[in-house]
Order: C-alpha cells, then structure tokens, then sequence
C-alpha cells in the first residue's frame, strides 16, 4: 500500500469514556492510508482541550459521559474550534438524540455498533462536504474612493448580509410562514431580503407569497434560487 503524507492526511479525535471503544476506534482506522487519529480523550472536558491542542478535522464524540455529556463538549467545540467537524457516537438513536446533536453543530450520527465500513465512510464523507465548503470571497467595494478594494470592519459585515434558518423536524409546523414573514418584516428599501426555499420539491414558501422563485429546483446546482416579495404585508 502506497503511503501518505501525514500532512494530507484527515487528523481524528476520539472521545469517549470508555478505553475499550476508544481501542477499537483506533485499530479500525489504523488500517487507512490517509486517516490518523492524533489523540484520544475520555471526557467531554479532556476533549475540549484536545480540539484546542491539536485541530482534528473530524471528532469522534460519544454523547454519554460523566463529567460532561458529547453535546455540551460539542457545543463547546463549534465555538472554539470551527474547523473540526464532529460526529456523535452513541448507542441512542432515537430522534431526540439526532436532533439534539444537530443542534449542537455535529454534522452526521453514528449508532453502535457499527461497522469499519460505517464509520470510515462517513469520515470520509464528512470531511468531503467540509472541504466542499468553499470560503466566502472578499466583499469588494463597487463605487466611491474605495472602489475595487475589499471592504473590510462593518462594511465587509453589511455587504455579505447574513443567513437567517428557519427549520423544523417535521412538515406542517409553520416553518414557510414563519420564514416569509420574517422575510416581509425585514425587507427595507435599504435593506433587502430574500427568501430560499430549502424544500426543493414543493417549494411551499409559494403558498405563502404573491412572488414566483426565478430559479426552480432543476436548476438548483447551477443558481442559488433568489426571490423578493413584492408583499409589504405579512401574510
């Protein structure tokens, strides 16, 4: 087998209480040329410092521990480390636990037991959105003494505008409506807002407003769907 550089390789933590499983986790990533697990830890606490000490790419995070559950760490990691990306393991699989540590900022679950297969391939999936995620390019001033210069401070905050997610864990809830009248309450003549349907197939945010999407899910992958509403009342 080829070998590979340790510099390109996809750097794992792995936190879970039990020495056992942090074993096992070790040995089946062993195996893989371009995966490393740089350190292991067997608290929530001790995994915080390892994400500080040593930016994995990807952690391994069980959610039942002593001193401080995997969502809580999670939470705690999102915040200082924003580049790892984790991944809760846990014998629980029920939806609470899923949405829990969605909301934590983990990017994909793993139930136990699993399998080498399981686990290597949504490691590598993983890592693959993440490095999908291209960096936002510099906001650059379109007219004035500034022109053609990247903005930077408050005016580089106020021209990338910001992303507001409206979600539910089931359809019927109010999502659309909640989302189209946040869009109504926030669109100025200075200040304006878009709304993004993330539903590509029924697009029901339409059933809300009078406006028509310029862009469709067919063409979804090649232009960000944009829409303004020509409303200036709720609905």
């Amino acid at each position: 087998m080829g070998s590979t550089s340790s510099i390109n390789k996809i750097k794992i933590l792995v936190v879970d209480d039990i020495p056992e499983m942090r074993e096992n986790i070790r040995k089946l990533l062993a195996f893989e040329n371009d995966i490393e697990v740089v350190a292991v830890a067997g608290s929530g606490q001790d995994g915080i410092q390892c994400a500080r000490q040593y930016l994995p790419n990807i952690i391994l995070m069980d959610i039942n521990m002593p001193d401080m559950d995997g969502i809580t760490a999670a939470e705690l990691i999102v915040q200082e480390v924003p580049t790892a990306q984790i991944i809760m393991v846990s014998v629980q699989s029920e939806a609470d636990y899923l949405r829990r540590a969605m909301l934590a900022g983990a990017r994909d679950f793993v139930t136990k037991p699993f399998s080498a297969e399981e686990l290597i391939s949504t490691i590598h999936r993983v890592h693959k959105m993440a490095q999908s995620r291209a960096p936002v390019a510099p906001a650059i001033a379109p007219a004035g003494p500034m022109a053609g210069q990247p903005l930077t401070g408050p005016l580089r905050a106020s021209r990338l505008g910001k992303v507001v997610t409206v979600f539910g864990t089931k359809g019927g809830i109010g999502t659309s409506v909640t989302a189209v009248n946040l869009a109504v309450a926030l669109n100025r003549p200075d200040r304006k807002a878009a709304v993004v349907d993330a539903s590509l197939h029924f697009e029901t945010w339409a059933c809300c407003s009078t406006c028509r999407p310029r862009a469709a899910s067919p063409t979804f992958q090649k232009s960000l769907p944009t829409w303004t509403h020509r409303s200036s009342k709720p609905c």
